[in-house]
């Protein structure tokens, strides 16, 4: 158990009971799951891949469970030993929709389509690879106010999908009904007053307990069908490569530079989860976890690609179940992956969770994707910004919540600039980078300095640039 005073109820090496566990890591998994799914989804809705789509949702799943169990467990190097989620990244979703139809518009198939998609994904995998072995050398780039941004992006970035749900999903007949509206508030409410009680059972459940009365009310308002169920396949088998493995250059680039970010995605993710996880996000511990969850990252996007599914990423929105419940056990991210490989072998049992309406996960989805927002703006606020570092994060925030406002601002650009440069997270995580490699550092000021000098004070380890103790 950890200290009575943390926030935390069961640590990172704490092994909570089987109960607690099971309850918990369901709780992960509903917060993860249509993230998961979703951009297969988009991407079978576009390309037109049709009958594929309920294998290539299993797949999704299966891959899911053994990259979240590979990340946790730690298998030498690889893996951060985090309570973390891996699940279908959509910061790819764009590279990779045009990136399928330039194979669709020379007359490919379903098949060909596939097979040059996870084609150039399983290559562009090995980038991350080669990334994570020298991230921590990057002493300027991955900075507080660099990962701080780039965790408020994810965050703010996250909310608009979030309240897009609330209001009944992209499309909906009834978008912003009061009968949406009044069902994630319900399930919002339930899930704020619930987490404010000292009871720790009330408090681990809160998600879970607000989605399911959220659901039940869903239900008998008559926003819940079931009929969609016997669509699904009966058992679904992972077989490596299924579609052929093919390669474009025209695919491969604009996918290897979004491998690229990822990595600074990841980096951020990890510290986020670091930090709610009471671990040090500094110093020589933090520099192994981090080089150590991005390769298993992009390990898990290679074993991703082989089993037909799409790039995979640290999902940020399990930061904040850690947050709202308190479990930041890495043994539970076993039982989660025990569930997600059994909802992808059995798809039946996963098109359950894909019952649950946007309103009712809206609502719980808010408060998580604000927390990863607000766990940006702390670690930003921890680091005692200066001008240059208030430019910097300025900066990359009005371009990354520009993109976001206005996604046809770059419309004018080539198609591979589009797709880099689309993206709020994206955009907002270059800004960062680039402005932090050429500006020159601050100096200190004479009040910093005579601070430094004092005998009686010390700064405390979270003022402390995130890797620059390397």
């Amino acid at each position: 158990m950890t200290k009575p005073h943390s926030t935390l109820i069961f640590g990172v090496e704490d092994r909570p009971n089987v109960p607690t566990s099971i309850f918990t890591a369901f709780q992960h998994i509903l917060a993860s799951f249509i993230g998961v799914i979703t951009p297969t989804l988009i991407v079978g809705g576009v390309l037109g891949l049709g009958d594929y789509v309920p294998y290539l949702v299993s797949m999704a799943l299966i891959v899911s469970g053994i990259g979240t169990f590979i990340q946790a467990r730690k298998f030498g190097p690889v893996g951060s030993g985090l309570l973390c989620l891996q699940g279908t990244s959509f910061g790819f979703l764009s590279v990779i929709l045009s990136g399928g139809m330039i194979v669709k518009a020379r007359g490919g198939s379903p098949e060909e389509i596939l097979a040059t998609l996870y084609g150039c994904c399983f290559l562009g995998a090995f980038i991350e690879i080669a990334v994570s072995r020298f991230i921590h050398k990057l002493k300027r780039i991955v900075t507080p106010v660099v990962t701080g941004t780039i965790i408020t992006l994810m965050g703010l970035s996250l909310v608009k999908v979030a309240m897009t749900d609330m209001a009944g999903g992209f499309g909906a007949s009834d978008l912003g009904s009061i009968e949406n509206i009044g069902l994630a508030a319900l399930v919002l409410g339930i899930i704020v007053v619930l987490n404010r009680f000292n009871l720790q059972f009330l408090r681990m459940s809160a998600i879970f307990i607000g989605l399911l009365v959220g659901f039940a009310v869903a239900a008998m308002m008559g926003k819940v069908n079931f009929a969609g169920l016997a669509d699904f396949p009966l058992l679904a088998v992972p077989v490596p490569f299924k579609f052929g493995f093919s390669f474009d250059l025209a695919v491969f680039i604009p996918i290897g530079l979004i491998f690229l970010i990822t990595a600074l995605e990841t980096t951020g993710d990890l510290t986020a989860n670091s930090m709610l996880s009471k671990l040090p996000v500094s110093g020589p511990e933090y520099i192994k976890r981090i080089r150590a969850g991005v390769l298993a990252d992009g390990i898990n996007s290679g074993i991703a690609a082989t089993f037909n599914s799409l790039p995979m990423t640290t999902f940020s929105q399990n930061n904040g179940v850690i947050q709202l419940t308190g479990v930041a056990s890495r043994y539970v991210a076993y039982y989660m992956a025990a569930i997600l490989v059994l909802l992808g072998l059995f798809p039946a049992v996963g098109a359950m969770l894909q019952l649950l309406p946007k309103p009712v996960l809206g609502g719980a989805t808010v408060v998580m994707f604000g927390t990863v927002a607000a766990a940006g703006v702390k670690i930003l606020a921890e680091s005692k910004l200066g001008r240059r570092d208030m430019l910097i994060f300025a900066v990359s925030i009005g371009l990354g919540m520009g993109v976001a406002g206005v996604p046809a601002a770059f419309s004018g650009f080539p198609e591979i600039i589009r797709n880099i440069f689309g993206s709020p997270v994206t955009i907002g995580a270059f800004s960062a980078i680039i402005l932090s490699l050429v500006l020159p550092p601050e100096e200190p000021s004479i009040e910093e300095v005579a601070e430094a000098a004092s005998p009686t004070t010390s700064a405390p380890a979270t003022q402390q640039a995130a890797l620059s103790s390397s």
